[in-house]
């Protein structure tokens, strides 16, 4: 285990309030999702996200509410219901995606800076992503949505 990993397995802990593991990646269920400054909907609204599938870092829970970080590293609560546990993955700069885990493989397309992707599997610092129909692999320092339990995929 790499001291990363290490790193990583002894920050990781369970809620209690959801039985899952905490940090984690979610993504955005709606395509209007509000982001408030505390846990309850008489809090003020801080972000109105309007990105259906846009991956979120959950850091904290109370019953009912997810602290979740953005993209950008902005952190608010939402409605645990606007959540979806399904891994998606934000393309943070321009690049090619790969037929296979190899900077040398042929370019099957190339993707612009913020597409959303669906998050197959990482392994060696690669990662089979699809959107849409077409799939193919990036380099996992490219993407955003990755870094936390990437082997429960």
């Amino acid at each position: 285990m790499t001291v990363e990993a290490r790193q990583s397995a002894e920050t990781v802990k369970i809620s209690r309030f959801s039985g899952k593991a905490l940090p984690r990646f979610e993504s955005l269920r709606y395509s209007a999702v509000h982001g408030r400054q505390g846990p309850n909907l008489d809090h003020e609204i801080l972000w109105r996200y309007a990105r259906e599938g846009l991956p979120m870092l959950v850091v904290r829970e109370t019953h009912g509410w997810r602290r979740v970080r953005d993209p950008d590293g902005d952190e608010v609560w939402m409605q645990a219901r606007m959540l979806s546990e399904t891994r998606t993955t934000l393309v943070t700069r321009d690049v090619e995606l790969k037929q296979k885990p190899s900077a040398e493989a042929r370019a099957k397309a190339h993707l612009k800076a913020g597409v959303i992707a669906e998050l197959t599997t990482c392994d060696a610092g690669w990662c089979k992503i699809r959107i849409g129909r077409q799939s193919g692999w990036l380099p996992q320092s490219e993407l955003w949505g990755t870094e936390v339990a990437t082997d429960n995929l």
